[in-house]
């Protein structure tokens, strides 16, 4: 009897371990505050100009020396992809130095990346303090300048937003990007 009720338990134990798991998502679930500015044009762009769409947003500058222009480079590889797959979403990258980051800079430098401006924003016209604020309160991304320096300590993630302004997700932007899952993420709100 006893090694019946030990070959069940060892059954069951090895059912148990072999059922499949589901993989547990925890959304960021933070919603973006109002923000305004304007973006490579000049135009101007507020939270309310997104109201309505998914978008993926990152923070860089222009004259970064590190991970910004592979941010950018993805950015624009993401841009690509959705276009390639008929998927419909606002790119929104602000600019972290709004002092040096003029529209014509943010325009130079993401037309060194094939942006297509169509769908995609650069946006700048805040002050520092606001930006610094805005990154941390709304992403939970740090934003701040290097003492001495004219670099910038920043958030090297790309964040998804709902239609509502609500960040769900959060990507590696750096390196070993993940554009299908967040293709199938953009996709999934809409």
């Amino acid at each position: 009897m006893k090694k019946i009720l030990w070959i069940l338990l060892c059954v069951a134990a090895l059912t148990a371990c072999s059922e499949k798991k589901e993989e547990v998502v925890f959304p960021l679930e933070m919603k973006v505050e109002k923000f305004a500015g304007v973006n490579q044009d000049g135009v101007p762009i507020t939270l309310s100009n997104l109201k309505g769409k998914v978008w993926v947003a990152d923070f860089v500058f222009t004259h970064c020396d590190t991970v910004c222009s592979p941010m950018t480079a993805n950015m624009a590889q993401l841009q690509e992809r959705l276009a390639d797959e008929g998927v419909k979403a606002q790119l929104v990258s602000f600019s972290i130095d709004p002092v040096q980051d003029q529209p014509d800079v943010l325009k130079d430098y993401a037309s060194l990346f094939q942006a297509d401006f169509s769908n995609w924003d650069l946006i700048t016209g805040y002050d520092q303090e606001f930006i610094e604020s805005f990154a941390n309160r709304s992403f939970m991304a740090p934003a701040a300048k290097l003492e001495g320096s004219n670099q910038y300590v920043h958030s090297t993630s790309f964040y998804l937003v709902n239609q509502e302004g609500i960040v769900v997700q959060k990507y590696e932007g750096v390196a070993e990007q993940p554009f299908d899952q967040i293709i199938k993420d953009i996709k999934s709100l809409q």
